[in-house]
């Protein structure tokens, strides 16, 4: 038979039950704003009869109450894993595009303060002198276009090189967070190993790893994945970065100024296995590694490196093109033979360029022979910016590929983007709190509390007569 005292265990645990799930409903409505949380539920089951020992048929037995079996974390491994994935994505396209728009905006083109606007200056300040050969005001035009070309060269190259050493820079910090979320992940896999074993929830603890998890993805694009013993192994580029409680470091390695890229290109590496670099596939240093790849000749390599040599391209073209007209060409004062123009060999062209005429003495303007009144060959070398493989064609034609790579950057975001606008949807849909069905749960719960307060009153009340007034009928 049951026992009158057994409603009392009975209705406990319904108010046990409602207690806690109104705790777990209160941890969500609390957390609804906390980056990363993971919204819980109290898990309950109803308890078994308890079986008989009588030796006569037993009589059917209800049950005996409620019990919490846990408090489950909403969350869908798949989802969290698409969500991973779609950020690591994005933060490669994001990086990408934002670094190429920097540089685009640099190049400030078309304007008339860009380079290719500069150089028809140049052009243009020839033709005046082919057109007022002898006149010093023309030369010294021609002069003070030239150095405007040289220091705007200069600076486009100079400017290229400190991006790339800001993205160098930056990048050797990527490097440092991906091993603090590293060593963060194997922390967090001991304390949540330790919470599991002794029987304790661990959801808490699970949300910092999965946001720790999620930053490692966007940051070199890792995979994580949960393992049978309750830790989370984490790879990258098909390497464990974090497996149980031990993490491996990663390091940045390679030149750390533009100039010394192509012999030493920049790498990430295991710090245990130096000169080993690490195929990264993602996130933001694979896509700070494609930016700082040294210039190939094809023009497939890092955009930064290929503008730096774009630089240098129109410089040796415009000192050598010049060079070869102005050599032939003859000085007022009968000089030939004479460079407009000189490289400085050791360095970056476009940072070694100078002008080698002094004064409009020293530009020879005229054919041999021709007189010092003479403006062929001034009107030759105006005539340079026009020909096939000219320093205009070539930097041109470089802003065209420069543009259209911005472009397609910025077009790869915008479509990342919104796969992560996915993604994100679909795992919030799971994992997110809503406030309005947590209050229905409340209300829910807070009735279950009273109905159950109201069980446990009843069986008081039947226990009092049953022990208080049991046999006092009759009695005076």
């Amino acid at each position: 038979m049951t026992s009158t005292f057994s409603g009392l265990e009975t209705a406990y645990s319904g108010l046990t039950a409602a207690r806690d799930a109104m705790n777990v409903t209160g941890q969500n409505i609390t957390n609804a704003g906390t980056p990363g949380y993971t919204r819980q539920r109290s898990v309950q089951t109803a308890a078994v009869p308890a079986t008989s020992t009588h030796f006569a048929s037993p009589t059917a037995q209800p049950g005996q109450g409620v019990t919490v079996t846990g408090i489950q974390r909403l969350s869908d491994e798949l989802a969290n894993a698409r969500l991973r994935t779609a950020q690591g994505q994005q933060a490669y396209t994001g990086l990408r595009a934002d670094a190429l728009q920097t540089l685009e905006d640099g190049l400030n083109e078309p304007s008339d303060t860009g380079l290719s606007a500069q150089l028809q200056q140049f052009w243009a300040s020839w033709q005046d002198l082919a057109n007022n050969p002898g006149q010093p005001s023309a030369g010294a035009v021609v002069i003070s276009d030239a150095k405007t070309v040289v220091s705007q060269l200069a600076a486009g190259y100079t400017q290229v090189a400190n991006q790339w050493a800001g993205l160098r820079s930056q990048l050797s910090g990527l490097a440092d967070q991906v091993n603090q979320a590293a060593d963060g992940i194997a922390a967090l896999n001991a304390k949540i190993q330790q919470a599991t074993a002794a029987g304790a929830s661990a959801n808490e603890l699970i949300d910092q790893r999965d946001q720790l998890a999620s930053t490692v993805a966007q940051l070199v694009g890792g995979t994580a994945t949960p393992q049978p013993d309750g830790s989370m192994a984490v790879f990258v580029a098909g390497n464990v970065l974090v497996t149980g409680q031990t993490a491996n470091h990663v390091k940045l390695s390679g030149a750390t100024g533009l100039q010394g890229a192509a012999g030493d290109p920049v790498r990430l590496e295991w710090q245990a296995h130096p000169g080993q670099a690490i195929d990264v596939d993602g996130g933001q240093i694979a896509a700070g590694l494609s930016l700082l790849a040294p210039a190939a000749a094809d023009g497939s390599g890092g955009a930064l490196a290929q503008t730096a040599e774009a630089y240098n391209q129109v410089a040796t073209a415009l000192a050598a093109q010049v060079n070869a007209v102005h050599e032939g060409a003859t000085t007022a004062d009968g000089r030939t033979g004479l460079d407009f123009f000189a490289v400085a060999s050791g360095g970056p062209a476009a940072l070694e360029l100078s002008v080698v005429a002094a004064t409009p003495a020293d530009i020879a303007a005229a054919a041999p022979g021709a007189g010092s009144l003479d403006g062929t060959v001034a009107d030759a070398i105006s005539q340079l910016g026009l020909a096939p493989g000219s320093p205009d064609a070539l930097w041109s034609g470089f802003i065209g590929v420069i543009g259209n790579t911005s472009q397609a950057a910025q077009q790869q975001d915008a479509l990342a983007q919104s796969t992560l606008t996915s993604a994100t949807s679909a795992q919030q849909s799971i994992s997110s709190v809503d406030t309005d069905q947590e209050n229905l749960d409340l209300v829910t719960e807070q009735s279950a509390y009273q109905a159950a307060a109201r069980v446990l009153t009843s069986v008081d009340q039947l226990l009092d007569t049953l022990i208080n007034h049991t046999g006092v009928v009759g009695l005076s």
